[in-house]
């Protein structure tokens, strides 16, 4: 398999984290995002993906773009250790808990949405930043909230073990700490991002 990725992505940070965490060999081969070098811009790279977007996932003559899908298939390709419960309706609680980072964090704090706000709109760092705070508040307030509804043990979104909700959670962590947004209303949150430290791969 070969991932294309970027090291500050965190899309492709959920994928490097399954890929080591489900032990399955990989190489690393690295798009530069920053411009001037705008790799993903390349005719090559989007000969791979049109979008110009990483993570990128090949896999034989198997082109697979975002970081959710990548995911799922490396689940069905080796299913233990799972991301996922055996039983629908908790299969359905993580798969919710997820894509409140993948759906309402992360699409509106990409690199490609932060960069709009900059040029053309002409905001500067400062709004950018408090655009960013916003969001992540926003979205880490509701885990928050479903993550104690749900009763987890503590150490990890749902249940006992790692799941596809943990994957996704520890890269918005880390993010939110490098634009220095307030964690402190989220204690559970930061407690399974401490015990999720195992998993940063």
């Amino acid at each position: 398999m070969k991932l294309y990725g970027y090291f500050r992505s965190s899309a492709s940070y959920r994928v490097r984290i399954a890929l080591n965490y489900k032990g399955i060999a990989y190489e690393s081969l690295a798009v530069d995002l920053r411009s001037p070098a705008s790799a993903q811009r390349a005719p090559q790279f989007l000969a791979l993906n049109p979008a110009g977007l990483v993570p990128v996932l090949v896999d034989g003559e198997l082109v697979l773009t975002q970081s959710l899908a990548i995911i799922e298939y490396l689940e069905e390709l080796k299913p233990q250790p799972a991301f996922l419960p055996r039983a629908a309706a908790d299969r359905a609680q993580v798969r919710a808990l997820a894509l409140t980072v993948a759906c309402e964090i992360h699409p509106l704090n990409n690199t490609g949405v932060l960069a709009y706000l900059r040029a053309p709109l002409g905001h500067d760092e400062a709004a950018v930043t408090a655009w960013y705070r916003h969001w992540v508040a926003r979205g880490l307030a509701t885990l928050e909230e479903q993550v104690r509804r749900l009763g987890s043990d503590g150490r990890h979104m749902f249940g006992s073990s790692v799941t596809l909700a943990d994957v996704l959670l520890v890269p918005q962590m880390y993010n939110a700490r490098r634009y220095h947004c307030d964690l402190e209303p989220y204690p559970t949150l930061r407690a399974i991002g401490v015990c999720s430290s195992m998993i940063r791969l």
